[in-house]
């Protein structure tokens, strides 16, 4: 048993230790950004970032466009043009249509069709007029640059613009984005871990052309997407600048690990906030609805009911909801949440412990401000440390749509697990898990795989978050509507809009 007091110390250890990620975290995105100039523009209708080192000008300098992949953002990519700004030449950024900042619709869910190619060049030709009005940009050393999507975007660019000076591909998707016989230069850059398919084209890519016009670097141990931040990546994309003038050894993981804290910070602190606004007597020793179910029996609930979710999800036209991957998530876990709850109330299970009895006016006060902590905790780390998190355009009436899908799985889970803690974090575990398996056999898209490792840490996240609540008492729907808020904001908020 824990020593006399030790119980309401530890908010305030936790407390402290959230303050401190926080400071840390904040110090790192400070850092990442010291000695770097960055402005925004919107031009036709695409959001670019220039960065550039502070204080510079005069001398004609290298310029370099930096493009995201599917489900990606010029903030993801930020990283690499503090690299490539540091060693002096101008960077720039862009969000392609349905992502980021950019509110245009991206068209194809994702499918590598002519209208998305055609869409995919316009945002390239405005970021490359943007870059080559620079004064100070010499438009004859011009570097693209581009992951996976945005790999086969720039390649196929370059090939149709011989002037470009030369292309870096990190996982590019398909070597027929590089015809035969072209003399293009082209650096193509794959994660020791990626799929076969992606290590296969930068085989096939880096092959032929004139002899040192192609090279292909693989980032050992890294995959899709961590190859973004591999020093092995930065080098390459370092060396393909002409005429650099040189400059630190890059630190890609700084405002990544200053989002991190930040993120930590932010999640720690969800205790104390939650003791102090939930203070209150002790839970009674037994309440409403009767002795609880066998502890095992919500998984011959919540096993069909996921399942069946997926089944049920596939002939509808998910598509149809403008938000790629993440209309069909959102789809799946409203049908699983609907059919949780049928159970709940077709067995008889017994409801939730209500939690301690609290005015109206006091309850809806602590659920706005946890609400309020919840959107807070997700939206400032994502947004200033991975990706962009800000809604813009549809993604506004998207975000309550998908709370609500949110919501219904959340509460199903809540009512079939009687609120037991681990059972309820292991039925947003079998939902990963099913999610997963439905695009591995194709009842789902087979983009829902980038998304499952962001909707488990997500899951875990808020399951913890569910816990706090528990022991504090709080009425038996906050932990699911807190977590509607953690699930829901990021798939809104980062997902492509087509």
């Amino acid at each position: 048993m824990p020593a006399p007091g030790s119980a309401p110390r530890r908010p305030l250890v936790l407390g402290v230790l959230a303050l401190l990620a926080v400071v840390l975290g904040t110090l790192l995105l400070v850092r990442a950004d010291a000695g770097l100039s960055t402005r925004r523009a919107t031009v036709a209708g695409v959001p670019l970032t220039e960065v550039r080192q502070s204080g510079t000008g005069g001398d004609r300098r290298p310029g370099v466009v930096i493009a995201h992949g599917f489900a990606g953002s010029a903030r993801l990519m930020r990283p690499l043009a503090d690299s490539v700004a540091r060693h002096g030449a101008v960077a720039v950024l862009l969000d392609f249509a349905g992502h980021g900042a950019n509110p245009a619709a991206l068209p194809g869910a994702g499918r590598d069709d002519e209208r998305a190619r055609a869409v995919l060049r316009h945002d390239l030709d405005v970021a490359l007029a943007w870059l080559r009005s620079r004064p100070d940009v010499d438009p004859d050393r011009i570097v693209l640059v581009g992951h996976s999507m945005g790999a086969g975007a720039v390649t196929r660019y370059a090939v149709d613009h011989p002037e470009i000076t030369r292309t870096v591909a990190i996982s590019l998707p398909d070597a027929d984005d590089v015809p035969p016989g072209w003399a293009g230069r082209l650096t193509v850059v794959v994660g020791g871990l990626e799929f076969p398919d992606f290590r296969r084209a930068a085989e096939a890519a880096a092959a032929g052309g004139p002899p040192g016009a192609r090279e292909r670097v693989v980032a050992p141990g890294t995959e899709h997407i961590s190859v973004l931040f591999a020093p092995r990546t930065h080098a390459a994309t370092l060396a393909a600048i002409p005429g650099r003038p040189g400059g630190p050894p890059p630190a890609p993981l700084t405002r990544l690990a200053g989002g991190g804290l930040l993120l930590l910070g932010l999640g720690l602190g969800f205790v104390p906030l939650a003791s102090l606004l939930l203070r209150g007597p002790p839970p009674p020793a037994a309440s409403a609805g009767g002795p609880r179910s066998r502890p095992g029996r919500w998984l011959t609930v919540a096993v069909p009911a996921a399942g069946l979710g997926a089944v049920l999800a596939t002939p509808l036209p998910t598509d149809r909801l403008p938000l790629a991957v993440g209309g069909h998530v959102a789809v799946f876990l409203l049908l699983t949440g609907v059919l949780l709850v049928a159970a709940h109330r077709s067995f008889g299970l017994r409801r939730p412990p209500a939690g301690h009895a609290r005015r109206p006016t006091r309850a809806a006060g602590v659920a706005a401000v946890l609400l309020g902590y919840a959107v807070l905790a997700v939206a400032l780390p994502l947004h200033l440390g991975f990706t962009s998190g800000a809604p813009v355009g549809a993604r506004w009436w998207l975000l309550p749509l998908v709370t609500l899908c949110c919501l219904a799985f959340l509460l199903g889970a809540e009512l079939v697990t009687e609120g037991r803690g681990v059972a309820y974090a292991a039925v947003g575990g079998l939902a990963v898990v099913v999610l997963a398996a439905a695009a591995v056999t194709g009842l789902a898209p087979g983009f829902v795989l980038l998304v499952v490792p962001l909707f488990a840490a997500l899951v875990a996240w808020q399951a913890a978050w569910a816990g706090v609540l528990r022991r504090r008492d709080a009425p038996w729907w906050l932990p699911a509507a807190v977590g509607a808020v953690v699930l829901a904001w990021p798939i809104a908020t980062t997902l492509p809009l087509t």
